[in-house]
């Protein structure tokens, strides 16, 4: 094993840093800051927002109670020129100017083009993370560390414990591009939302029509379900329907072969909806995302694990930080097309506890977004990105707390951030 060389440069100290600027990294970095902690946030794109921006994913799926950031970052992105325009994709071009704007306003140190490649550690205390920028590698060092990259990353690095896939064989969901067409007719075009949506292509359930052609190679294999969400601006749908299946995100020949294969299904795709799709015969690529869409990978193993029946059961807890999260469990088939089940299961609303976001063994680092301590099933329904955004603040006001006090997080009661989530007006007990 080859250890680096020379002694590296400590580039700076925060109390709070968050790793991965995507929706929860976002919410994390800014609660921090608005709590009075010099935080900063490390992005490895050019660019801040993640699946909001460079991933190409929307509409901003799920909910829970309200007085959340969600409330408030969703509102800034779904407002074009005074006018808010809910239920569509929000501006992604727009979006990386208000994202920005947002973590610079609230005091956020941010590092872009900035690959952690490793951690420091004394004993189980996390305090550094080693980061590659254009000048060379150094240190960000560090009173408290939130893993939001997604894939666990940092926690992976630090050496919590992890699970990954489906119990009996460890399948992912599949991996998508999604991408935005424009020059589409809206006065015949129609939108359909997924598996569940009843909208016709004639005399014929739209879904059922491409699930056939998909059979009869008119569509990609495993193509089946082909999602048409309309955004903020006329004439335009994103589609959600590319898919790769067994695809290893840690492997780069696996993210090499997706890429090929997504951006080969995205012209087969639009060339089908040219053909046979009433409002869409001169649609063209207007853009699409620009890193591959990972729907599951590491998910780092807490103090708690959530599973399946506390969804279906609506469990509440009294650490909770994440109050009536509420989306389906919505399980990408991960050895074919459409859902895995059918149709996704409906949940009811249900609670985040504190212990989900404290990995086994690290001190020091709290996690957020879809990485948290939860089982394959329950992570299908908490990694949309309103939860995403509700875990984040509330690991944030954690993160501060702990920076403040001089306690790892683990030490942090959930009481106190449960104080300040309701000081500012966030529901926990209805």
């Amino acid at each position: 094993m080859i250890r680096y060389e020379k002694d590296l440069e400590i580039l700076a100290e925060y109390d709070v840093t968050v790793i991965g600027s995507g929706p929860a990294g976002i919410c994390a970095a800014v609660a921090a800051a608005r709590q009075g902690r010099k935080t900063a946030v490390i992005e490895r794109y050019g660019v801040v927002g993640g699946n909001l921006t460079i991933g190409c994913v929307g509409p901003i799926l799920g909910n829970v109670a309200p007085g959340t950031m969600f409330g408030e970052l969703s509102g800034l992105l779904l407002t074009e020129y005074g006018e808010k325009k809910s239920g569509c994709v929000h501006d992604m071009e727009r979006a990386k100017r208000v994202l920005l704007d947002f973590l610079t306003e609230a005091g956020v140190s941010v590092y872009l083009q900035a690959q952690v490649l490793d951690v420091v550690k004394s004993s189980e205390v996390l305090t550094g993370v080693i980061l590659a920028q254009k000048s060379g590698l150094g240190v960000i060092e560090s009173k408290c560390f939130i893993d939001a990259t997604g894939d666990g990353d940092v926690a992976f690095a630090a050496g919590a414990p992890w699970e990954i896939g489906r119990c009996g064989d460890g399948k992912l969901q599949p991996v998508t591009l999604m991408y935005i067409l424009e020059n589409i007719d809206d006065s015949q075009a129609i939108s359909c939302y997924g598996e569940e949506d009843e909208v016709k292509l004639g005399d014929e359930r739209f879904l059922e029509f491409t699930a056939r052609c998909c059979l009869d190679g008119r569509l990609p294999e495993n193509c089946s379900s082909v999602r048409l969400y309309p955004t903020t601006h006329p004439g335009e749908r994103l589609v959600n329907t590319t898919q790769a299946n067994d695809i290893d995100p840690f492997s780069h020949k696996d993210i090499l072969r997706a890429e090929v294969e997504l951006r080969h299904q995205i012209d087969k795709i639009t060339d089908f909806l040219r053909s046979y799709v009433p409002g869409y015969e001169t649609c063209t690529v207007k853009t699409g995302a620009s890193t591959l869409g990972v729907r599951e990978s590491r998910r780092i193993l807490g103090e708690y694990v959530l599973d399946i029946e506390d969804l279906r059961t609506g469990r509440r807890f009294p650490d909770v930080v994440v109050h009536k999260a509420n989306f389906v469990v919505d399980i990408h088939n991960p050895a074919g097309g459409g859902q895995e089940f059918g149709l996704a299961e409906v949940v009811k609303p249900y609670d985040i506890p504190y212990r989900c976001l404290i990995p086994r063994g690290v001190e020091n680092l709290l996690l957020a977004g879809r990485c948290i301590s939860g089982t394959h099933e329950a992570m299908a329904s908490f990694r949309v990105m309103s939860i995403c955004m509700a875990m984040g603040e509330a690991a944030g006001i954690a993160a501060a707390i702990s920076a403040e006090t001089g306690v790892s997080p683990r030490s942090v009661k959930a009481e106190q951030i449960q104080k300040i989530l309701l000081a500012k007006g966030a529901d926990l007990y209805s």
